[in-house]
């Protein structure tokens, strides 16, 4: 509503500065420079007049053409058409439905901006009318620019981030929700064939299960892997991080640098190295295998039931069961040192006099942990266990190489869709755009993905900071 009240206002203050503007201000509606050359500002009037004419160019030349396509995303399909004058085979002036996609989103972006920047123009040149009406002093083209060095700076910080974030992630962004509204997939690929808009019924596929669709009981399954997942991940590392700081700096631990370098070690070597090591060492005909071969383990699980007695080896990866616990095995490891790190530094902020005051009063070592260290990392360490959470959902590394050409489903169900039983909602995406171009499926994923994180995050953030908990380690 808030958002509403104000732009209504900036409607109202435009249409107020237009009836009280002199004849240099309405003027401005047809020359946007008209106002900036009345008040002998040449410069800035030439950039107004110049930006106006590049919109028009832009619109005419580009924004007109991919608008008017853009309902249908293109109708005439690539063909290879004889020319009578060249009398040859020549491909057909085509549409390209990406591209159609595209520049009418960016059209529409341009657009809806200049509008905005061509009404608040009026209001710019308003305020030049009063103040050379009232005798105050009109700052000249040099004045305005060392301004954006001095109380304006703030707007020369800003302005490179905020164009990079449209460019980069906003425009890409609202790309994928449109594709999700779409039928591009492989069977409707640009250039040679068209795709189209289809409402919202690949929503409905995610939610819906056939014989021949299970993009439902898919996404079910990978939905649920992939929170149990991040739950594991991010809490076992979280806790065991914690708990290997307290035992590194625990005053009768020796020699804490060297274990805190051995912990470091796990991260310095890049994760694409250390994890396809790791998957080469759990393979069925890893060395780990041909260890718990030799000294009677193998048998040993497949007497309680944990292997088939008609495998040879323990299928640590290509196993749905086995492959889930080892990826949350294996992420503990990588994991760990990182939360180490981060609780050292916590760690070593809580109050002596606090946990001394608590000794005073009998509390024991356990006490202690759960009345003041844990609150007391918790509090510091709570916004990074959401961003962790969040960014598990997202893991794509640990999943993909651990298991990419090693795991292979055996449900007909979740193959006809393309997943696997140890995929995420992002690495079952990647799976859908790069292998199986299935854009459409993979943008809605996508979204829910978005909308999935986004939810968490404002759930969890708005718990954290509910109350005054700052007062209690002061």
């Amino acid at each position: 509503m808030k958002q509403l009240r104000n732009i209504g206002q900036f409607f109202a203050n435009f249409a107020k500065d237009l009836i009280q503007g002199d004849m240099f201000v309405k003027l401005s509606l047809i020359c946007m420079g008209a106002g900036y050359f009345r008040r002998k500002q040449i410069i800035k009037g030439i950039i107004m007049t110049v930006f106006q004419i590049a919109v028009v160019v832009f619109a005419l030349m580009v924004a007109v053409p991919y608008l008017a396509k853009f309902t249908t995303l293109g109708t005439v399909q690539r063909e290879m058409v004889f020319n009578i004058d060249t009398m040859k085979n020549e491909v057909n002036n085509y549409d390209h439905s990406f591209k159609i996609l595209l520049y009418g989103l960016v059209s529409i972006a341009v657009l809806v901006s200049s509008f905005f920047v061509y009404l608040s123009n009026i209001s710019r040149v308003r305020k030049l009318q009063v103040m050379a009406e009232n005798g105050k002093h009109i700052n000249t083209f040099t004045e305005d620019l060392k301004s954006f060095v001095n109380e304006k700076f703030h707007i020369t910080l800003l302005f490179f981030p905020v164009v990079g974030i449209v460019l980069l992630t906003v425009i890409p962004l609202l790309v994928l929700i449109l594709v999700a509204f779409t039928n591009y997939d492989q069977t409707n690929m640009p250039p040679t064939s068209l795709f189209t808009w289809v409402g919202v019924s690949n929503f409905k596929r995610l939610f819906e299960s056939s014989i021949s669709v299970t993009f439902g009981y898919s996404f079910k399954k990978v939905l649920a892997w992939t929170l149990t997942w991040a739950f594991f991940a991010t809490f076992t590392t979280y806790f065991g991080g914690i708990l290997l700081a307290m035992f590194i700096n625990n005053k009768k631990t020796k020699a804490k640098r060297l274990w805190r370098s051995l912990f470091i070690v796990a991260i310095a070597v890049p994760q694409f190295v250390t994890l396809l090591l790791v998957r080469n060492f759990f393979a069925d005909t890893g060395i780990v295998n041909t260890i718990f071969a030799n000294i009677g383990i193998t048998d040993l699980l497949k007497s309680i039931g944990l292997v088939q007695s008609n495998i040879s080896y323990i299928p640590f990866l290509t196993d749905p069961n086995w492959a889930k616990f080892m990826i949350i095995l294996i992420n503990i490891w990588i994991g760990i040192p990182y939360l180490m790190l981060i609780a050292t530094g916590v760690l070593m902020n809580i109050p002596a006099d606090l946990m001394e005051s608590a000794r005073i009063d009998g509390a024991n070592s356990f006490q202690m942990f759960r009345k003041i260290t844990m609150p007391y990392v918790f509090f510091v360490t709570g916004p990074y266990l959401v961003s962790s959470f969040v960014l598990n959902i997202n893991n794509f590394n640990v999943i993909y190489l651990l298991t990419q050409d090693v795991y292979v489903t055996l449900d007909q169900a979740l193959a006809n869709s393309q997943a696997k039983e140890i995929d995420l909602l992002v690495t079952w995406l990647y799976r859908l755009t790069q292998e199986y171009y299935n854009f459409k499926m993979a943008s809605v994923i996508g979204i829910m993905v978005f909308v999935i994180c986004a939810v968490f995050t404002l759930i969890a953030f708005n718990f954290m900071i509910r109350g005054d908990k700052e007062e209690e380690f002061q």
